[in-house]
């Protein structure tokens, strides 16, 4: 199976600026098998560096635009949904945003090299105000610096083919099965750091003993309550001093949180599912201190624990706000 050369020979150009716009534009296709075939293919002059070099930047720059003018635009709202749709969980639009108002210039230089600050960069950059001739000289450097370097590398293995034609009957055989594999590591590496974050999630459970202990001695806790409003109806009462949001709700008001102090959630359902869910998310947007409660509401009413009444609740009105 003679892939990604074969196409590429087939399709040239066309298919490396689409298959490098795919995935800056956020879908995960992993671009570097194509531009390392392309890289090769140029060794032989069958495709031609400096046009290969123009059309991956081309592609590069024309999704990072899309993406600087959205963020201008919609401003959080895009970084919210780029948050939800991430599998990685170790680059946050928080730490984005802090790396790009320390040093915007060069986080755009070297977004491309880094996972997950590629698709981020663009947006915080069109959110914080950056002028769009600046931002596309500096997010130019950085495309090409990212393209030319994979090319390079495909050059050098080109170079390689010349001396030892072997290669390349070896290369064209097992290329496609390459790609496929890199494609499926890209996801089960993605899906293997997720479940790590939930793990350690996990293991920060909070015990409702220990809450308490926090609460009687007067410490500092954040504590969300995330049920939504139709269990409120049936069971009108909260833990001391919590507030209470939707999950969206208190993902859209993040800033507002202390990243010095604990926050803790909690919900009614099993194994403190949506608690665990708002956990990561919130993990990812650069709160460290978050810490579901172990068994949730009910667990902490079962142990006779003190709770406050809460106001009469519309669930209707609350439905709809939460929609919004």
């Amino acid at each position: 199976m003679e892939l990604p050369t074969h196409i590429l020979l087939t399709y040239g150009y066309l298919l490396l600026f689409v298959w490098v716009l795919v995935e800056q534009l956020g879908i995960p296709l992993p671009a570097t098998p194509v531009l390392l075939a392309a890289g090769a293919l140029s060794a032989e002059h069958q495709i031609s560096f400096p046009l290969a070099l123009l059309a991956g930047v081309a592609a590069s720059l024309t999704a990072d635009t899309a993406w600087f003018l959205v963020g201008r635009r919609y401003g959080h709202l895009v970084l919210r949904l780029l948050c939800k749709l991430s599998l990685e969980p170790t680059i946050c639009v928080r730490r984005t945003q802090d790396s790009f108002g320390r040093r915007r210039r060069f986080t755009l230089t070297i977004a491309k090299f880094v996972p997950g600050l590629a698709t981020l960069a663009p947006p915080v950059a069109g959110e914080n105000g950056m002028g769009l001739g600046e931002f596309l000289f500096f997010d130019g450097i950085g495309a090409a610096l990212w393209v030319g370097a994979i090319l390079a590398v495909g050059r050098l293995f080109g170079d390689l083919l010349k001396r030892d034609p072997s290669l390349l009957n070896w290369a064209g055989r097992f290329s496609g099965a390459l790609l496929v594999l890199g494609v499926l590591g890209f996801f089960i590496g993605r899906v293997i750091r997720r479940r790590m974050v939930l793990k350690k999630l996990v293991a920060a459970r909070l015990e409702p003993e220990d809450l308490k202990k926090q609460l009687d001695a007067g410490e500092s806790v954040y504590i969300v309550d995330l049920r939504h409003p139709l269990e409120l109806l049936a069971d009108p009462f909260t833990l001391p001093g919590a507030h209470h949001f939707s999950p969206d709700a208190l993902t859209a008001r993040h800033l507002e949180i202390s990243r010095d102090r604990d926050v803790v959630l909690f919900c009614t359902c099993p194994s403190e599912a949506t608690a665990a869910k708002t956990a990561m998310t919130l993990h990812k947007l650069g709160i460290e201190r978050v810490r579901p409660l172990r068994g949730g509401f009910d667990e902490w009413k079962r142990l006779g624990f003190p709770m406050d009444p809460i106001p009469p609740v519309n669930p209707l009105i609350s439905i709809v706000s939460i929609v919004k």
